[in-house]
């Protein structure tokens, strides 16, 4: 038996913890056994390294960022993702290597062909059968995840910084669009995730047993 891999992605404040809430929901409810999990802290060395990378009060050089980013996700596929995909099951996870290759490779301006490496090296050839980009203005966004405050220590970059992270990401799903399903987030709550529903169905076809 193999499962379902599902990535979710997009800039700040684009919607994914509530559109993968929904999702695997509604997928528990046709029979799916699913994993939802999230990079980083999908695991309890994620969970250190989402402090070290995520504290506003903390600095972290570019090339640090970007490798303890692999580092946490080459331990996610190999403790969490391949077990759970060789059981059968669904794995939905927010977040995972194109943040690495928009926010690190362009937002960060590191060299693009040395973050690819580094991300192919850390999911050890693990790339999901479908990755939803939801995409809304970086302007929404940071109000969105920031809320009253500055946010956690990427949130507080800069607009530019945002607005290269989703050109960024939108390139990514241009290059790959069997893989990427871009979706306008700016819509209401359902109208996102019969996108994203509709996005979502035509892989579950594969899989044995449970219907969608």
């Amino acid at each position: 038996m193999h499962g379902l891999f599902i990535s979710f992605e997009g800039g700040e404040g684009v919607g994914k913890s509530t559109q993968i809430a929904r999702l695997a929901d509604r997928l528990r409810g046709h029979g799916h056994e699913v994993i939802v999990t999230l990079e980083p802290g999908g695991t309890p060395l994620g969970t250190e390294l989402r402090r070290l990378v995520l504290n506003p009060d903390g600095h972290v050089t570019p090339r640090a960022e970007a490798l303890l980013y692999a580092a946490d996700r080459a331990h996610h596929v190999d403790t969490v993702i391949e077990p759970a995909l060789a059981a059968g099951k669904v794995v939905i996870t927010d977040r995972y290597a194109d943040s690495s290759l928009a926010y690190q490779g362009v937002g960060r301006a590191l060299d693009p062909q040395q973050m690819r490496e580094l991300c192919e090296f850390a999911v050890g050839g693990r790339w999901p059968e479908v990755t939803i980009l939801l995409d809304v203005d970086p302007i929404v966004g940071l109000r969105r995840a920031r809320g009253d405050g500055a946010g956690d220590r990427i949130e507080a970059e800069g607009l530019e910084f945002h607005k290269a992270v989703r050109a960024a990401f939108l390139d990514l799903a241009g290059q790959d669009p069997d893989r990427f399903v871009v979706v306008d987030a700016s819509g209401s709550l359902d109208e996102v995730a019969q996108r994203v529903r509709v996005a979502v169905d035509r892989h579950l076809e594969s899989l044995p047993g449970a219907t969608r």
